[in-house]
């Protein structure tokens, strides 16, 4: 037991430097949290909001890879290196790749809300 209480401690220290350091990870969660209210205004399905849930947290464990990744190659040399880079990139890459993907979703699932919203306003 008391291993796995050691693995949670390091996993929410590991969550706690992912938020505290990275500001692309305060964004997305951010973002996130404003979908996920968006979501509830515009009463939004359960599996609607399963979706939602699905997308956010994808692009926050992508970004929490991309920090690991980073870090890793940056234990590893401070020189410039070419392959070093490329695998940043990448990493980042993944990231911006799930970010799409999250933004698709919302658009599937708030759109249409959103949009007979507007057009009533109209």
């Amino acid at each position: 037991m008391r291993k796995v209480l050691c693995s949670l401690k390091n996993a929410c220290y590991g969550l706690q430097y992912c938020f505290g350091t990275q500001r692309n990870m305060v964004i997305h969660a951010l973002i996130g949290l404003a979908v996920v209210v968006l979501g509830l205004i515009l009463q939004v399905s359960l599996t609607g909001m399963f979706f939602l849930l699905t997308a956010i947290m994808a692009v926050l464990v992508a970004e929490a890879f991309n920090t690991a990744i980073e870090k890793t190659i940056d234990l590893y040399t401070i020189d410039r290196n070419t392959l070093a880079q490329v695998a940043k990139d990448v990493a980042a890459g993944a990231v911006l790749l799930t970010t799409f993907f999250a933004v698709i979703i919302g658009l599937f699932v708030l759109g249409p809300p959103l949009w007979q919203m507007i057009s009533r306003a109209l």
